[in-house]
């Protein structure tokens, strides 16, 4: 009898031990990651504690054993004051310590920035805080903070000169001052490549002023093929004294961006980027540029060409011509092709 009772208390010792042990076993080993996730990556904003990064991976549904993953955690120190930021992609069927492991010390999962031809520099600060933590307003802030304009060699006019229309790979936990940091950089390096700075003094042209002519030719023709050409006349026009008289600085002047038509309203209006009305270049850019417009610009097609008008047809091309009165003849004709077509 005393035997059994040893027996069964050692049988109870072991259940025991068994269960005391099968919680980290389980906690560290089997409990993780589910196999289903709806979506993998997780966010981790600056300065967040670890009850917010446990409620993200709660949320998420980025945890089968919410209690064993918080007695791991503790195990393994990860909890901290400050907790490390990121973009994480967590993969399906993770462990605990697996997890833990990638989110203190794993790689982040960049982000691809896209930077496409945007008219205002609130509009590229609305762009970028789609991407990255920083939000358009500390963006903003970077756009106008003066001291951060002196470093970037950028004026509040000429801020939009500083991007240059690409994808950018970046953390997505990078902040207003570290993406101004990276389109700085970006910026330099686009300049030192096919002699761009050589082509712009040959020009007797600074970078922005360069980019400001490629936003007017931006602006005037999405036909990549014809642009050194209208780059030319609006050169040609720069050498001479004529007034540039291009339309998209008489929009951009009202911000009447949604007009069809530019009225004497637009070409009136008392700005200096109105280059009706005011001669050589305007202060700035008037949106974002391509590489295609600003290499337009550089290698600019050397013609004898002042003018330029809308062709009579669909192809969204231009016709141009030496004088006034051959380009009043390319005016009448496209005239007369809208008037047939109910314009």
């Amino acid at each position: 009898m005393k035997g059994k009772t040893l027996l069964l208390l050692f049988l109870l010792v072991l259940l025991a031990g068994g269960y005391l042990a099968w919680k980290p076993i389980k906690a560290i080993y089997l409990s993780g990651v589910p196999e289903n996730l709806e979506q993998p990556y997780l966010h981790i904003p600056t300065g967040a504690t670890f009850e917010q990064v446990l409620d993200s991976l709660r949320t998420g549904g980025f945890l089968n054993n919410e209690d064993g993953f918080i007695w791991l955690a503790d195990k393994m120190k990860y909890k901290r004051d400050d907790m490390r930021a990121g973009r994480f992609e967590i993969t399906p069927g993770m462990t605990n310590r697996q997890l833990i492991q990638h989110l203190r010390a794993g790689k982040q999962a960049p982000v691809r920035v896209v930077l496409n031809i945007e008219r205002l520099p609130e509009n590229i600060a609305g762009k970028v805080a789609r991407f990255i933590e920083a939000d358009s307003l500390s963006l903003l802030q970077q756009f106008r903070d003066l001291e951060t304009l002196g470093l970037v060699n950028c004026n509040p006019e000429t801020i939009i000169s500083l991007f240059i229309p690409n994808t950018y790979e970046m953390y997505w936990n990078t902040d207003a001052k570290g993406f101004m940091d990276r389109m700085a950089r970006e910026n330099k390096a686009f300049w030192s490549k096919n002699n761009r700075l050589d082509k712009a003094w040959d020009l007797r042209l600074t970078p922005q002023e360069v980019y400001t002519l490629a936003s007017i030719v931006e602006r005037e023709t999405n036909v990549n093929s014809e642009k050194p050409t209208i780059a030319g006349v609006y050169l040609n026009r720069l050498k001479t004294g004529m007034l540039l008289q291009a339309d998209p600085t008489s929009v951009f002047a009202t911000r009447d961006f949604a007009t069809r038509r530019v009225t004497e309203y637009h070409t009136t209006y008392d700005s200096p980027y109105n280059t009706y009305k005011y001669k050589g270049l305007p202060p700035g850019p008037i949106s974002m540029a391509s590489i295609a417009s600003i290499d337009a610009v550089l290698n600019a097609r050397n013609h004898d060409y002042l003018y330029f008008c809308a062709k009579p047809d669909d192809s969204g091309e231009h016709a141009f011509a030496q004088t006034y009165s051959g380009h009043l003849v390319n005016a009448r004709r496209f005239q007369s092709w809208l008037k047939q077509r109910g314009y």
